[in-house]
């Protein structure tokens, strides 16, 4: 077996402690040979000599500043990262992506069959909510996120992901974008920007993303090795709460006696108990020394720069001490505008560009829900929707079946519960006084 079959994506099962992507390809793949398993105890295994991480590899020996290797897989071993990344995912995932009709009325286009592949069904095997957290997830730990269109008479019948490392972006020569996506028998298929959706994040080129992982790779590398230098210390570490010294060696018995009682005072039973020691024992409780506490000022100056790095809010990453109380809701209102905006704005016009015609363009757009994000608490939703019903001089702007179905609440038959009106209860003034006599 000669060095380069160990970077043959096809013929060579990659090692297991790697992630296996689960990509339907629409043309049937012919079985390629059988080869040997390759099993690798130490080293790093790359996905294809024009796997990004094996270029990284290459140029930089391999490793940080700091001594550690970091790709998409390891950094994901990094709580504030994982955070960072799953707080996303899962918001972009549950939130409701919707298409709606532009104008006044911007009714759902449920009738469009883009509308249910959004909603409900991408795929013959993921839910709305998994595509888009997979895509989400892949776009900010690799920079760029893929899914091949399936098209059939104009329309989008099915939206399959594609794993990053086996697709090449780049523009031909008719500054025209064209992907190469490589199959699993090593083949090559090239494919139009029309069957590609393509998600990436900020770009130098416009082409392809920049990778969020590699541009903090060594604040990731840091605090992994701020992890690893904890996990040593728990470990090897001395863990005693303090130390008994005596002027002299003590006896046996004396010794026995002592062992006894400090026994005895063990567990959270005994806490605050004295203990009585002999022959002139003194107790030392040991302190942290400064070394710890800069190792822990350490790991979360690194929490912070991994936060920064990926746009999420300090406190959501369960790291404050503050109680935020009542300012929660701030809290979410700066998620949503400052974390999730950007890719809503990412996901939106990316499926205006690749997954509608431009006559749909003209009617349509795609459009994030975020309102399940920004609800206040029940006092706060029925102060809002008093007033939007046109309570206390105010005037309606909302009628009551719009609250309902903001409720998720059945429609209702009244005559007037679509619309508006001012509530019948509301004090009338002198001049509609004057009028009624």
């Amino acid at each position: 077996m000669s060095f380069l079959d160990f970077f043959r994506p096809a013929a060579e099962p990659e090692a297991q402690s790697r992630p296996v992507d689960h990509e339907v390809e629409p043309a049937p793949v012919a079985s390629a040979q059988s080869a040997p398993n390759v099993q690798a105890s130490t080293g790093h295994l790359f996905a294809g000599l024009d796997d990004p991480d094996l270029l990284a590899f290459m140029r930089t020996g391999g490793g940080t500043a700091s001594g550690a290797y970091v790709n998409a897989s390891k950094a994901l071993q990094n709580m504030a990262l994982l955070r960072c990344v799953t707080l996303i995912s899962e918001s972009i995932g549950m939130l409701p992506l919707n298409l709606v009709e532009r104008g006044d009325e911007k009714r759902y286009a449920t009738e469009h069959p883009l509308y249910d592949i959004l909603k409900a069904k991408p795929n013959s095997w993921q839910t709305a909510y998994e595509f888009k957290a997979l895509m989400q997830l892949r776009v900010m730990m690799h920079c760029n996120a893929y899914a091949r269109v399936i098209w059939s008479r104009n329309q989008v019948l099915r939206l399959i992901p594609m794993c990053p490392k086996r697709v090449t972006a780049e523009l031909d020569d008719s500054w025209n974008m064209v992907y190469k996506f490589t199959r699993k028998d090593g083949h090559q298929i090239t494919l139009p920007a029309e069957e590609v959706f393509h998600l990436r994040d900020l770009s130098e080129d416009g082409v392809v993303g920049l990778s969020r992982v590699r541009l903090a790779h060594e604040a990731i590398g840091i605090a992994q090795q701020a992890e690893k230098a904890a996990a040593r210390l728990f470990k090897n570490g001395v863990m005693a709460g303090g130390a008994l010294s005596a002027a002299g060696a003590l006896t046996d018995k004396a010794f026995g006696r002592l062992q006894e009682s400090i026994n005895d005072k063990t567990g959270s039973e005994n806490a605050g108990k004295w203990m009585i020691l002999e022959e002139g024992l003194k107790a030392e409780q040991f302190a942290n020394t400064a070394a710890d506490s800069q190792h822990l000022e350490n790991r979360n100056h690194q929490i912070e720069e991994i936060a920064r790095a990926m746009g999420v809010p300090r406190p959501l990453l369960m790291m404050d001490d503050t109680s935020w109380g009542s300012g929660i809701e701030q809290l979410a209102i700066l998620f949503v505008q400052f974390s999730l905006q950007h890719w809503f704005t990412i996901w939106e016009q990316g499926i205006e560009r690749t997954l509608l015609s431009k006559d749909d363009n003209k009617k349509l757009r795609a459009k994030f829900n975020e309102r399940a994000l920004l609800r206040g608490t029940l006092k706060d939703q029925a102060e809002f929707f008093t007033k939007a019903l046109g309570s206390g001089g105010h005037a309606p702007w909302m009628t009551q079946n719009e609250v309902r179905e903001l409720q998720d609440l059945a429609r209702s038959n009244d005559k007037g519960a679509d619309e508006l009106r001012a509530p019948a209860n509301q004090a009338k003034t002198p001049n509609d006084l004057v009028k009624t006599a």
